[in-house]
């Protein structure tokens, strides 16, 4: 009890530091998750969350025999994966190229242009990325124009939108990311990198067989966390690119949920969505996370 009371009055100023992160997390996090229960409730005004009546996986049901929503879904899991298997190595390849550069002052000015894109809202990134790929006045088809003599509708064909829509997001993210992968690489040891090169090892045989085992367990996390939000498509990239006419690529699961329960007064519905996303993103970490202990790299 002695060293229990120790500790406490040694670290009281970090547990008032850290008060407001709980109370944050307990008001905005976890109090409204007691809202879910409406999943599967008739919600209205005059009955509230709690005298609501109850229907059951009603609305489960309608989503489940929708096929919009079947449709939504598969496009939620489509751009996700794509986000995964397409963005997630660059930030690792680009942690992996500033490392290798001797210059700092280079460094320094790559660091910066590429960390710079993640402080802009996807308002402002949005406004660029519809500038630059205008069908009309973008700088990409003034080029197009010039060589095909017709613009093209980048915007309106759903592989090029796609297409946009996975690199503008890389191209927003990869560098702050990188921020991660650069920290772990500070902790792997210079020696291993000596003997590397006095058993003959390159450049390139060092960063696979030194650099990227040392960063393999950063890695890992980052891979089961990025797993644990196939189901989550960020809402502010999709509103600002998306278009009536690739509505059939770019509806997802958030964008819905804000049409159908915010705008069409859908709560329940758009409540038994937004469960169902939970649940598959927690059971893709458990099962991400249970392959990951096997080699040691789980998160638990």
């Amino acid at each position: 009890m002695m060293i229990t009371k120790k500790l406490w009055r040694r670290n009281v100023a970090l547990y008032m530091m850290f008060l407001p992160v709980l109370l944050f997390f307990l008001v905005f996090k976890y109090a409204p998750m007691f809202g879910f229960i409406i999943a599967f409730k008739d919600y209205n005004f005059m009955g509230g969350i709690l005298n609501s009546p109850w229907v059951g996986l009603k609305h489960f049901n309608a989503i489940f025999h929708n096929p919009q929503t079947l449709r939504i879904i598969k496009n939620t899991v489509v751009l996700s994966l794509l986000n995964v298997v397409v963005g997630f190595p660059f930030p690792i390849i680009l942690a992996l190229l500033l490392n290798e550069a001797r210059k700092m002052w280079f460094k320094r000015v790559v660091q910066t242009l590429v960390y710079l894109p993640h402080f802009f809202s996807w308002v402002i990134v949005g406004g660029i990325v519809l500038t630059v790929f205008s069908q009309q006045n973008g700088v990409v088809n003034h080029f197009v124009q010039q060589i095909t003599g017709a613009p093209f509708p980048f915007l309106y064909v759903e592989g090029s939108w796609i297409a946009i829509f996975v690199s503008s997001g890389i191209w927003k993210e990869a560098g702050f990311s990188a921020i991660i992968y650069l920290a772990a690489l500070t902790s792997i040891d210079p020696s291993l990198y000596e003997a590397a090169k006095l058993d003959g090892a390159g450049k390139w045989k060092q960063i696979v067989h030194v650099t990227i085992p040392g960063i393999s367990s950063t890695i890992m996390i980052l891979f089961i966390l990025a797993m644990g939000r196939v189901m989550e498509v960020g809402f502010d990239q999709v509103y600002m690119l998306q278009n009536s006419t690739v509505t059939s690529v770019s509806e997802v699961i958030s964008t819905y949920m804000y049409k159908v329960g915010l705008m069409g007064a859908q709560f329940s519905l758009s409540t038994a969505l937004g469960l169902f996303e939970s649940m598959v993103g927690l059971l893709l970490i458990l099962s991400v996370n249970g392959i990951a202990r096997k080699y040691d790299k789980g998160l638990w």
